[in-house]
């Protein structure tokens, strides 16, 4: 009957998604094109945006590096996770990443940190001391520390990331922080890239003579 056919479905576990977070570093939303660049072409974050969902009404209450780090851990003001400047991150707090591995989920975390501690609550890490370098950079693990040398930062931290998805144990979803330094001062490109937009013509913004008179010095 209706009634043994809810039973049945009912005892079919939902899925699991698997969650790949990536953070790029210290630009503006109109850095990418599905938000209005009128400089840079992002064709596969656009496809993201256009197949999935995206953000236009979105607010922060502290964008500081480390402070934004500590919020999307945990979910909860600067206040409450310690973090409103940069301070040190508590690492025995409640953490997405902690939550998800004690409900099964392989965690990973490759990139740039930033929460002067190490990383709680992933399987896996492998990230950068402080802001780390463009060329040449070493990245700290549970157990030592590598030098990749020869390497770009952005190409290795995709690596690294391609690297925990493929070697993941199959029978559980995964949850991976990818965290990118760039495009944070001092804005060093690779090789293949330096000479992108030579002899093109980049729009001024309207705030590129500003006086800061009614802002801050940061």
């Amino acid at each position: 009957g209706s009634g043994s056919r809810r039973n049945s479905r009912a005892k079919v576990p939902a899925s699991r998604p698997n969650v790949v977070f990536i953070m790029a570093d210290d630009h503006a939303a109109h850095a990418i094109s599905a938000y209005g660049s009128r400089v840079n072409e992002t064709p596969s974050l656009d496809r993201l945006a256009r197949e999935g969902m995206l953000f236009r009404n979105a607010f922060v209450t502290n964008s500081i590096c480390t402070p934004s780090r500590a919020a999307i851990l945990t979910g909860a003001y600067s206040h409450k996770n310690g973090v409103p400047v940069f301070n040190r991150f508590d690492g025995s707090q409640t953490t997405v990443a902690r939550l998800l591995q004690a409900a099964g989920y392989h965690t990973g975390m490759v990139g740039k940190w930033h929460l002067g501690s190490d990383p709680t609550g992933f399987d896996r890490w492998e990230i950068l001391p402080g802001q780390g370098v463009y060329h040449d950079p070493v990245l700290y693990t549970a157990t030592g520390e590598r030098t990749y040398a020869g390497r770009y930062v952005t190409d290795v931290i995709t690596d690294l990331g391609i690297d925990f998805v493929r070697e993941r144990p199959k029978d559980r979803p995964f949850y991976l922080m990818l965290h990118h330094k760039a495009p944070h001062r001092e804005w060093t490109p690779d090789e293949k890239h330096r000479r992108m937009f030579e002899g093109r013509a980049i729009p001024e913004p309207a705030t590129l003579w500003d006086d800061y008179a009614t802002r801050t010095e940061a």
